[in-house]
Formats: C-alpha cells, structure tokens, sequence
C-alpha cells in the first residue's frame, strides 16, 4: 500500500550523497570575524603563534574565508561507518504535543561515540597524523568529546590524554571505561599532572573542575613537547567547521519532506553542534535563499548568550591560550555541576558569538529540570533517551510546536539531537527520584568574574 510523504518516519541518504566538502559560515558573513589575539602583544595572531599547538592544516581552515573545504577522502571513508545520519519525522511527539506544527530531528547519535563530536574527531585525528604528531592532549567535559577523540586517535595511531573535568569524572564512570576502551589514558581535572593543575589543587583541594581548567592543563602539556597537539572538540573555527555536515545533510533530507524549516533549534555550550546544524541553513539565507528563525537553547545555570558579555576574553582559566571575541561568563567563572556536562563552558565559539550580534539567530536559556521534562517525553514518545546536553534543543523544539499550537500555525521544526543519554542515566535517575536541583550560578562570582576580563584596545 503507498503511504505518502506525510506518514513518513525516516529520511535516508546514500553514502554517496554525503557532503564532499565542508561549509564555512566566513564565506557568507556581511562583517567579518574580528580577529583573535596575541596574549601579550594584544596583536592579531599569525600562523606561527598557532603552530605549537596545531597543525598548519588546521591552522588554516581556523582563518580561511574560502566558502567550501574539501573533506579529505580517508575522512569521508571513515565518516561512512555512520554517515549519512538518519532526519526523523517526529509524528508520535507531535502526537502527544497536540501540535499542528511538523517537528523533524536531525540523529547524530548513531556515531561510535553517540554523539556529533566524531564529525571533528575525525579530521583532527587525520590530520594531525599526516603532520608527523604522535600524542594528543585535550579536555572533556560529559566525555563525549574525549570519547570521540579517543576513537579517532586510535584509527590513526595516536596517544590520546584526555583531561576531564572532575565533576563529570565522578558523575560518568563509563564514559572514562569507553575512552580507555578506545586506547586512551584519562585523567580528572583539575590534576596533579601540570603546574596549573597543582596550583589549582593547591587552593582549592576539591575543586569540582570546569572546562577552562581543563583546557588550560591540556594547552600546557601540549606545548611542552614537538610530538604533541592540542585537539578541541567545540568553539574554534574548524570545529564548527567539521561539524556543517550535519546541517548539509539536513538540507537534503528536508528537501526529501518536502519541508524546509521555518525554525532550526540547537543545543549551545560551545556552540559545535548547534554551528553544525544550523550554520549552512543561515549561510543559505545570506546567500539569498529562504530564511528559517534560527534558536540556540542553553543552560540557564550557565548562559553565556544570554547573560554573557560579547568581548575579547580567554579560552581558558589558566590564560595560556589567545584572546578571541565571544559572549562569555568571564574566564574565571565556574558553572555549578548541573548534569549537561557539555554545556558547562564560560564561552560560547566567537563564530556562534557573532552570529548572534549580527541578527542571524536568537538564543533562550533553560533550566535542568525542565530539558530534563522535556527528554522524558521526548523518550516516552520516539524511543530514543537522549543526552542531557541534547534535552535542551528537544526543550527548545518542544517550546516551538507549542507556540504553533497556540498560534494555530503548522510550520516546520528542525533540531538537532546531539546525542544519545545511554551513559548519563544516573542523571536521569537523580531525576526521577527528584533528587536533581536546578543549579544556579553564584551572581557575585559571575560579577567579579566579568569586571576581570581583560583590557582590550579598540580593533579597526
């Protein structure tokens, strides 16, 4: 019996439709990216202030304007063992919503890893091999970057030493047993390893970690010795870069629905895989074509886009890596341990930052408890439990398809589910027995931690 297009579930591609290249968002922008700077000489940084910790291959796709990148072949071979990712048509949500709006989700946890963040993985792994480097060094916040990591590193013989943050070191045991399944080593952050870990301890004996201390320890050691880069799994320009597959997959199989998105909704922490499903959506918009309402979806207990500050600040607490311009909590700040692990960065990618600043997308912010609410009835309704970092664009989406409900407007709604909560399920069960609170930020500390970012001189 033919059913049509309006009962159907899955949008499949063939391997030979996955993206041949990479989009770049620069290509597009109406103003530049301001540019980062040298720590000391509050210059913009060149090529050689990069190059101990990446390879020149990065170094350039972090700077280039060039609007596609080709994905190297020994990328796209491995990319093929879950790519092209399924777009589910979420008729039983939908269902359950009452809604009259159409709600698709883009699936990114059919990766090895369960996650988007092997999409970058990948290509870092790749090509830090072909520049002759033995070791990477990175952090970790949930473990799904330090666990993808992992995974690339090995297919490309690789040391990988991974620095996750302490709180979700403790909180996710299997995360680290995946990691050392793939061959890495991990280690809780802040750690007796580097001088700045030491010097954290020193201080504060239990401090719980954050992703810029965890940053600050990898930079460390990767620069310290020529075999060894530093890898980073969101913020940086090739990152979101790496991550546009999933958005020019998007486009295709929307267009299969029949149903381009008047709303395209994504997580942000560092802003990875909210760039990577809705960068080639904007960058459409720009270049002419229909324009979808772009909505980033962050924690309220860490908002860097919508309490932060857009200025130049540092990636990390220890102040070892470059000044780039970004909203963001102050360096020194340090989220309170709420379960969405990857979202718990002072930061927010300057890419995504800016985007932000020119109109192209608008941003809201959400407690613990209610992502949560909203992945359970995500899950009691299409099967899949997804992260905790993932609940906040099914929260978003969710909030879209009422306001059609209210509205009474059927209008298409894309997010993208980042990944699958099979590890994070003692969030879920602190949940269920009410036992997980709605973390808030200390206002004091996010006031001093702002009044201390750097002093900048006006760029022009």
């Amino acid at each position: 019996m033919f059913r049509d297009m309006s009962t159907r579930t899955k949008y499949l591609l063939e391997e030979s439709q996955m993206p041949k290249a990479w989009y770049n968002l620069q290509a597009d922008l109406p103003v530049p990216l301001p540019p980062v700077l040298h720590p000391g000489t509050m210059q913009p940084v060149g090529p050689d202030d990069l190059a101990p910790l990446f390879p020149m291959s990065l170094i350039q796709q972090e700077v280039t304007t060039e609007r596609e990148i080709d994905i190297p072949e020994p990328v796209q071979d491995i990319y093929k063992l879950w790519r092209p990712a399924p777009l589910y048509r979420a008729h039983r949500l939908e269902k359950v919503l009452g809604t009259p709006a159409k709600i698709f989700y883009k699936y990114e946890g059919v990766s090895p890893a369960g996650s988007h963040k092997p999409n970058t993985a990948i290509p870092q792994a790749f090509y830090n091999q072909q520049a002759g480097v033995k070791r990477l060094t990175t952090e970790t916040g949930a473990g799904q970057w330090g666990t993808s990591l992992s995974f690339a590193g090995n297919l490309f013989g690789l040391e990988v030493l991974v620095f996750q943050v302490r709180v979700s070191y403790d909180q996710k045991p299997y995360r680290r047993a995946v990691m050392e399944t793939y061959g890495a080593r991990c280690v809780a952050s802040p750690s007796m390893e580097t001088v700045y870990g030491r010097s954290v301890l020193a201080e504060h004996p239990n401090h719980p970690g954050s992703l810029g201390i965890a940053i600050s320890e990898a930079v460390e050691l990767a620069a310290q010795r020529d075999d060894t880069k530093y890898a980073l799994g969101s913020v940086l320009n090739h990152v979101l870069l790496h991550q546009t597959v999933i958005g020019l997959e998007a486009m295709e199989q929307m267009q299969m629905a029949d149903a381009w998105p008047d709303v395209v909704v994504g997580c942000t922490g560092g802003g990875s895989n909210f760039a990577g499903i809705a960068f080639p959506f904007i960058g459409h918009g720009l270049r002419g074509g229909q324009k979808s309402r772009i909505v980033a979806v962050e924690p309220a207990a860490c908002p860097s886009l919508t309490r932060g500050k857009y200025a130049y600040d540092f990636g990390d607490t220890g102040h070892m890596t470059p000044l780039s311009k970004m909203h963001t909590l102050g360096s020194t700040f340090t989220p309170p341990g709420f379960h969405a692990g990857g979202l718990r960065y002072h930061g927010m990618a300057p890419l995504v930052s800016h985007a932000k600043e020119l109109g192209l997308m608008e941003a809201v912010a959400y407690t613990q408890g209610e992502c949560f609410a909203a992945g359970v009835t995500f899950a009691r309704a299409e099967g899949i439990v997804p992260a905790p970092e993932s609940n906040h664009a099914v929260k978003g989406a969710i909030e879209e398809a009422l306001r059609c409900k209210r509205e009474g407007k059927s209008e298409n709604i894309l997010f993208c589910l980042s990944g699958h909560g099979h590890f994070d399920m003692v969030s879920y069960q602190k949940y269920f027995a009410g036992e997980l609170t709605d973390e808030s930020y200390n206002e004091q500390e996010l006031a001093m931690a702002l009044a201390s970012l750097p002093s900048v001189p006006a760029q022009g």
